[in-house]
């Protein structure tokens, strides 16, 4: 096609027009309770809306990109073991309502600062500024894959637009542009994923069999690494929900901005609704598989199936990848202006907004640097592990050198996996992520023993 039908040109108005769209349904928040806590007209949000934006703030457009990998390196087990990510929103959901009915606290901050002081809040918050750094690059490279190859100017360009577009909108409401949008793109994430399954099943006559055991090793076959891959993740994901959702502001501070029990409500829902989403897109990378595509999964596979699901795929990364821009944006803004107080008590949208542009700019750099998008959760989850005991384990009086012994001994065995120390007689199980996997329970009973160690050892004196 040519003109205005060409593609590409669509693509350019599926970015700008949902842009667009945003920006006039995002209302203006004129108080910090709006721009910081997305309440309206001193409402708060309701579980339906709650849980909408938690579960598509999850759906990062790099995460079901990871899903569809996976499926189509490991099969219907890979989606699986990513979707064991979600059960962070059940782990912190719980932790979060005792820690607010029965400890009386007002944010993750407020936690930490009663507890551990200041210099504890001041390291929790460089981790979670790590997270929220990721978290740009990562959702905007997505973007780019489907406008041009890596390091082309449509790819650089189309990341460009894309960011300032959302930043834009994000701007305008802060939370409450967040949540309220949040919702439209989680009813548009749920038709997309439909049109594109919609899409693959006619082409496999409506037969699931073929997507469920693509992955499964042979009864004849001896040599089930492929599999193990998959079930190491999977236990990799179940274990790291203990600390991931801790360092993920995006997560905890909707922890705090409904009742107790609506935000509980919220944060179970979340976890099957999650959980089937991450599980239903890595069926494309499954339908990949049995194609025998290589690359990445969502690209390629659309490719195979048409210009029109093409777009179908651009749009549903586009929707994504807003929802958790703009929740990033929204994170990082509260974390600098709120948390750490660096507006002091006179804390106003407008030095939110200023917070935005800060993490906007800081964030986009390292797209010119080309990193894996991948490592964004994978380096990220095994740095954190520390973050287990502290929030698992809060209502326990330990002294504020467990904090530091923790979430420093975290950092430790994260960094000697990252730089590729971690020794191959620790590596739990075969195959890919059997590092990981026995990265993960060491350094998880290590941390819950350095917490618990000088809270013995009080006691002993005492």
């Amino acid at each position: 096609m040519e003109g205005f039908f060409d593609y590409g040109v669509l693509q350019w108005v599926l970015v700008i027009g949902s842009s667009i769209v945003l920006l006039l349904v995002s209302p203006t928040a004129r108080t910090p309770a709006a721009f910081f806590k997305g309440a309206r007209r001193d409402r708060t949000p309701g579980a339906l809306a709650l849980t909408s934006s938690l579960v598509i703030s999850w759906l990062f457009a790099k995460s079901i990109t990871n899903a569809a990998n996976l499926g189509l390196s490991f099969g219907l087990i890979g989606g699986i073991a990513y979707a064991g990510y979600y059960l962070s929103f059940a782990v912190a959901g719980i932790v979060i309502y005792f820690m607010r009915t029965r400890g009386g606290y007002r944010s993750i901050h407020d936690f930490l600062r009663t507890r551990f002081g200041r210099g504890a809040v001041l390291v929790f918050s460089l981790l979670i500024c790590f997270r929220l750094f990721n978290e740009v690059w990562s959702n905007t490279m997505v973007i780019g894959s489907y406008f041009g190859e890596i390091g082309s100017a449509p790819y650089y360009w189309s990341i460009l637009v894309f960011t300032l577009l959302t930043l834009a909108y994000s701007l305008r409401g802060g939370m409450s542009s967040s949540i309220l949008t949040d919702v439209i793109q989680m009813v548009l994430f749920g038709v997309l994923l439909t049109v594109i399954l919609g899409a693959i099943l006619p082409r496999l006559d409506y037969q699931l069999t073929p997507l469920l055991n693509a992955g499964s090793a042979p009864p004849d076959v001896t040599d089930h690494t492929l599999f193990s891959g998959g079930v190491n993740l999977l236990l990799v994901a179940v274990l790291q929900s203990l600390s991931y959702p801790f360092h993920d502001p995006v997560l905890t501070d909707r922890g705090f901005i409904a009742g107790p029990k609506t935000t509980l409500k919220a944060f179970l829902w979340a976890v099957p609704i999650g959980a089937l989403c991450i599980v239903l897109f890595s069926l494309v990378g499954v339908y990949g598989k049995l194609l025998g595509v290589e690359g990445q999964a969502p690209v390629e596979v659309a490719r195979i199936l048409g210009g029109p699901i093409l777009l179908v795929m651009n749009f549903i990364m586009i929707t994504s990848a807003a929802s958790t821009l703009d929740s990033t944006f929204a994170s990082f803004s509260k974390l600098a202006v709120v948390d750490l107080g660096a507006a002091g008590a006179h804390a106003t949208p407008t030095h939110g907004r200023y917070a935005m542009v800060a993490i906007t700019l800081l964030g986009t750099l390292p797209v010119f640097l080309n990193p894996t998008i991948l490592s964004a959760t994978t380096i990220s989850g095994a740095m954190v592990v520390g973050l287990a005991p502290v929030f698992c384990l809060w209502w326990l009086p330990v002294p504020k050198g467990s904090f530091y012994a923790s979430v420093f001994g975290g950092l430790c065995f994260g960094t000697s996996y990252v730089l590729g120390w971690w020794p191959e007689s620790l590596w739990i199980g075969q195959g890919a992520y059997a590092d990981l996997l026995g990265l993960t329970v060491v350094s998880l009973l290590a941390c819950f023993f350095l917490y618990l160690l000088p809270f013995a050892y009080r006691n002993r004196r005492e």
